[in-house]
């Protein structure tokens, strides 16, 4: 019984060897055939119409590396202009698009409180100037009292000098006392002593007088200036364009509530443009300050100057600034779409062609090439430089007048060669 046992695992251990290696050649086949299938696949050519495809040469010549961009046409000079006051729209003059002139009224606000302000203002201004009217009519009557003090002391000191003279000699005969004499001369030392401090007070009194004037006309000015700032400050509610150009926006309705510093309108002008259009990222390398630009408004073309590269990417593109002549066509005007074109280089006697679907600048990628006299295209690798506008430099995997497809037919690389009908 233990012998037939051991037969049997023999057996069963066999068997699953056998099965084992029959199913690994079975894979094997079917590996195979599957390469062979693949490769037979490859290599053969699928028909395409040709209507569904878009074809281009291979040049030889001078190509310029232009660098497509699109934008608008904005003002290089620019006022916004806000409130100075709390106000209230109350009419509106002109409209976005209109043209202006320094003087030309925009908006007119109103702002009862800025009325009132001036109004008392100018009361007091007025008051201050009736003071000082009243000031200089008490000082020339102070003047008038004092030079009468002083005239009627200078009479009573000449009345006392002449005195003095004729009891001197009545006194040297002894006909009037010393005593009577000492007193004349006495007073006419203390008329004297009073007719000098009446003179000294004139002289102080004249700059006192001065003074006052003065102090009273510095309130005056002071009065003035409160007044210029509100008269400038209602002015202003007349809110005028400040200079020669467009009006590009108007920020305010009518009856609307605006505190101070709130924007009422931007200012553009009109002959002083700037062009801002936006290049894709991938090309921004090769955009660089003082290159000669290209302008097409649609009806006219404008020379200028790359001036600024925006160093910010947004959406896949950057700003760059071109610089525009001052005597531009009429088609110019602030806001206008417009397309631009950077010449970036110059490419001198090189290979190049139509820019064909999904390429990059300096990317290697197959394209399918015409054969000569044939109605077949052969999958052929290319090698590209610089992209320049809607052409590409080639470097290698091309010759002059050769012909491929320039069609996006990535889905068909898997086929050397295709059939064209």
């Amino acid at each position: 019984m233990m012998d037939v046992a051991k037969t049997n695992k023999k057996t069963n251990t066999l068997r699953r060897t056998i099965a084992k290696h029959k199913w690994l050649s079975i894979f094997t086949i079917i590996v195979l055939c599957a390469s062979a299938i693949a490769i037979k696949q490859a290599g053969s050519s699928i028909a395409v119409e040709r209507s569904q495809l878009i074809m281009a040469s291979v040049q030889q010549g001078d190509l310029d590396v232009v660098i497509d961009g699109y934008g608008v046409l904005t003002s290089n000079k620019q006022q916004l202009i806000t409130t100075f006051s709390a106000a209230t729209v109350k009419e509106i003059v002109l409209k976005p698009g209109a043209p202006v002139t320094a003087n030309s009224v925009i908006v007119k606000l109103e702002n009862p409180e800025l009325e009132q302000q001036v109004q008392d203002a100018e009361q007091e201004l007025t008051q201050l100037q009736a003071n000082l009217r009243q000031l200089k009519l008490n000082n020339q009557r102070e003047k008038l009292n004092e030079a009468a003090a002083l005239a009627e002391i200078k009479a009573q000191f000449e009345t006392a000098s002449l005195r003095r003279a004729a009891e001197e000699q009545l006194a040297e005969k002894g006909i009037v006392s010393d005593l009577d004499f000492q007193q004349t001369i006495l007073n006419e030392k203390q008329l004297k002593e009073r007719m000098r401090i009446l003179s000294e007070r004139n002289a102080q009194l004249s700059l006192v007088h001065e003074e006052a004037v003065n102090i009273q006309q510095e309130r005056i000015k002071q009065q003035q200036g409160r007044l210029n700032i509100a008269k400038s400050r209602l002015e202003k509610l007349t809110v005028r364009a400040g200079f020669d150009g467009v009006l590009q926006r108007l920020s305010v309705e009518l009856g609307q509530s605006l505190s101070a510093g709130s924007e009422v309108a931007l200012i553009g002008s009109i002959t002083d443009l700037i062009a801002l259009i936006r290049v894709p990222q991938s090309q921004i390398q090769q955009v660089a300050i003082g290159q000669a630009a290209t302008i097409d408004t649609r009806r006219d073309k404008i020379t200028g100057v790359v001036k600024r590269i925006d160093p910010i990417v947004s959406d896949n593109t950057v700003e760059v600034e071109i610089t525009l002549p001052s005597n531009l066509p009429s088609s110019a005007r602030p806001q206008a779409s417009i397309d631009g074109k950077i010449i970036a280089d110059s490419l001198k006697n090189v290979l190049y062609i139509r820019r064909p679907a999904g390429t990059q600048s300096n990317d290697t990628m197959p394209l399918y090439r015409v054969l000569s006299g044939t109605q077949s295209a052969e999958l052929t690798p290319v090698q590209f430089g610089v992209q320049a506008g809607q052409f590409m430099q080639l470097r290698s995997g091309a010759d002059v007048g050769a012909q491929f497809i320039i069609s996006d037919l990535s889905n068909l690389h898997t086929h050397k060669k295709i059939s064209i009908q």
